[in-house]
């Protein structure tokens, strides 16, 4: 007979494998279910590819200038003595815009003077001494010699005095140059010197923007420059004020790059209008022929793979990346000249959660029209 005590010990072991065993389908079958996990499907924003198109615009900032500016400077050295005028100043024409001592100028049209008064006295004893030498030659009293001496020292005397004369006009004209005047009306755009400042002949001292016409300066860096020619009509918007809008005319375009930003510095002249002042901002923009046709789609739309632009086209409910060629950018999109084409359908937004072969969900399309609006509006 067997006794209980023995028959618990030997179905010990058995319900130990009998556990074992329970465990090991357990997780077989929560493996199975991990396996049964149904694939996610992402909603996506897209907008479809439009008509190509073979222009693309061109925005860029300046200010506006004065088509003269005139940097003003004595024609002589000195020390000034008095500024006139101000920044905003409007001047006339002759009107005094500072002065420097001329002192010694006017000691020296003294002594032009005093020259020229000497000279005059010995014009006129030669030209008596030449009067006594032809009567004496008349009357066999004077060599030939002599009396050509005499004419000699009288035509040198006349020479000496007509010196003397110019030294006294260039003394007088020094003074003169001791007042700095305006040549033109305008208005002071800068002052670069300052009473008591000691200058030289040409130094700057005071700029001048010339009444009339104004242009707008912009600086065009040289993969754009060969679209910009004189005669170009561009659009030209202020900050100041968007509702004004001008057409404008590309006047001149610089003949070689800044040495430092490596620019083109092109001038835009404006039609005449009073709301337009001296130093406004603006915006330039110019309507190019890209040589080829192009695409927009949103900045949002463009991503990054190995280095190289990509956008996520989406085929029979799947993603996939595809290459492309971007032209230029703007402020609202990017403009593809390669890799797309005319009803394709690009990922607009959360390209960095895009995967190849990715299974997304298209939005209405009511939303695809509205998402398509605003992808004209880049255009």
């Amino acid at each position: 007979m067997i006794s209980f005590k023995t028959f618990n010990a030997n179905l010990r072991p058995l319900a130990s494998l009998a556990l074992v065993s329970l465990l090991g389908v357990g997780l077989s079958a929560c493996s199975e279910a991990k396996t049964e996990t149904v694939e996610a499907i992402r909603p996506v924003k897209v907008v479809e590819i439009a008509s190509m198109g073979t222009t693309r615009e061109l925005d860029y900032s300046g200010a506006v200038k004065a088509r003269t500016e005139m940097n003003l400077g004595f024609r002589v050295a000195g020390k000034i003595t008095e500024r006139v005028v101000n920044i905003g100043d409007k001047v006339k024409s002759g009107d005094l815009l500072a002065r420097i001592d001329a002192t010694d100028y006017q000691l020296g049209v003294s002594t032009a003077e005093a020259n020229l008064q000497a000279a005059e006295k010995q014009v006129e004893t030669a030209r008596l001494v030449d009067d006594r030498a032809a009567q004496l030659f008349a009357k066999k009293f004077a060599s030939e010699a002599q009396r050509e001496q005499a004419s000699l020292a009288y035509k040198q005397a006349s020479s000496q005095r007509d010196a003397a004369l110019s030294s006294l006009r260039q003394a007088r004209n020094q003074v003169g140059y001791a007042e700095l005047r305006a040549d033109q009306n305008g208005i002071v755009t800068s002052v670069n010197a300052d009473s008591g400042q000691v200058v030289g002949a040409g130094t700057p001292v005071v700029a001048v923007a010339v009444d009339g016409d104004k242009e707008v300066q912009i600086a065009v860096p040289e993969l754009e420059i060969a679209q910009f020619q004189p005669g170009k009509p561009v659009k030209v918007s202020f900050w100041s004020d968007d509702k004004l809008v001008l057409d404008g005319t590309v006047r001149e375009v610089a003949g070689s790059a800044d040495a430092q930003s490596r620019t083109f510095s092109v001038r835009v002249s404006l039609p005449d209008d009073n709301r337009v002042l001296l130093g406004m901002s603006a915006t330039i923009e110019a309507s190019v022929n890209n040589g080829k046709e192009f695409v927009s789609i949103p900045l949002s739309a463009l991503a990054k793979q190995d280095g190289k632009d990509i956008v996520w086209v989406v085929n029979d409910e799947q993603v996939h990346a595809r290459g492309i060629k971007v032209a230029s950018f703007a402020d609202a999109g990017v403009q593809v000249a390669d890799g797309l084409k005319p009803g394709d359908i690009v990922v607009a937004a959360g390209t960095q959660f895009m995967a190849e072969n990715l299974k997304v969900k298209l939005p209405t399309p009511e939303q695809r029209a509205a998402s398509n609006e605003a992808t004209a509006a880049i255009r």
